[in-house]
């Protein structure tokens, strides 16, 4: 299997929910939600790729750097490279129903867990989506982070229950999913979280607990204040309100504000190994990859998962020798150009 192969398989396999382009920057499907596009004009969602795309990076080559070291530890899980499988869930509500939760989870969680990164899992308003998650990651000892949606917070707090049982080593809410069009349809409640509320949940469990949906200074030091142990700036990939700005714009100003006292994840339009650099000199510790892992999965299981992951970690790894980065911890605003 070639990647070519994997996207063409992925075409036929997601059913016309989501057309697999060579570039995943949301211009084809604007508008598709339900689907895999952006709300209404789409511009959310191609304003990640595109502000992404616009930031450019300091090539240097004078240097000792031959082998970089493109590990972290998160969470207190080592990991091969600064990368997670974002939690995109609900194959029969947004991706073509071909495939059931299961048969796309498995290869995401079992891919990753091989490759040597983990995978998030989510929930959504099918019920039983989050408990086919939650079952294969035990059938993964636990090796994934859960999200859960902003319900009212007592059913937030029996799912983390659920996501413990499981094995994760991680959960988090999605707070921006509260103005998720899939979920309103189904008449499913999801609310805004003031600081009292998001300080109940993290008090509700021992796990790192991670508030995904961060896109203003003022909603990241609200985060900090209730105690969160990461966030992630997040727009949803632009599926929950339209115009927004591209993650990439926003992260600097919100790390400077918190890098230290939060870790900072960040998603939105990340494809590529020079992409997790670039969301990391901005200020990120780590980066969430979304749609990618759909097509790695639908077009070709667990083996598209690894050749995905595997193709983005050497693309880190030649980036970081090329700009001077023996480590993560190397990498800051001197890789970002201008």
């Amino acid at each position: 299997m070639n990647y070519k192969d994997m996207l063409k398989e992925a075409r036929e396999n997601l059913n016309g929910s989501c057309k697999a382009c060579k570039a995943c920057n949301g211009v084809a499907c604007a508008g598709e939600v339900p689907g895999m596009g952006g709300k209404e004009t789409g511009s959310a969602f191609t304003q990640n790729y595109k502000s992404l795309q616009d930031i450019k990076i300091n090539m240097r080559v004078i240097h000792n750097v031959s082998n970089p070291d493109t590990s972290i530890e998160l969470f207190g899980k080592k990991m091969k490279a600064p990368i997670f499988a974002a939690p995109i869930t609900g194959t029969s509500l947004n991706m073509g129903g071909k495939l059931s939760e299961r048969e796309y989870i498995t290869p995401v969680v079992e891919g990753c867990v091989e490759t040597g990164i983990y995978a998030m899992v989510g929930d959504t308003a099918v019920d039983q989506f989050l408990m086919d998650n939650l079952d294969v990651l035990k059938e993964n000892h636990g090796q994934g982070i859960v999200f859960i949606k902003p319900w009212e917070n007592h059913d937030i707090i029996n799912k983390i229950k659920l996501a413990e049982e499981a094995g994760a080593f991680a959960v988090g809410v999605d707070i921006d999913a509260c103005g998720l069009l899939t979920l309103s349809m189904h008449g499913k409640k999801v609310v805004p979280k003031d600081v009292e509320a998001i300080k109940e949940l993290k008090a509700s469990t021992k796990l790192p607990f991670i508030l995904k949906g961060i896109m203003t200074v003022e909603d990241a030091l609200f985060a900090v204040e209730a105690g969160v142990d990461a966030i992630v700036v997040s727009n949803h990939g632009g599926r929950v309100l339209d115009c927004t700005p591209g993650a990439a714009e926003v992260l600097p100003a919100i790390a400077q504000a918190v890098k230290g006292k939060v870790t900072i994840l960040a998603d939105g339009g990340v494809r590529s190994g020079v992409d997790v650099l670039k969301m990391i000199g901005l200020g990120a510790d780590a980066v969430l990859i979304g749609r990618p892992f759909v097509t790695a999965s639908f077009g070709g299981g667990k083996e598209g998962v690894e050749m995905y992951v595997n193709k983005v970690i050497g693309e880190f790894e030649g980036s970081m020798r090329l700009t001077g980065c023996q480590s993560v911890e190397d990498i800051d605003g001197k890789v970002i150009f201008g």
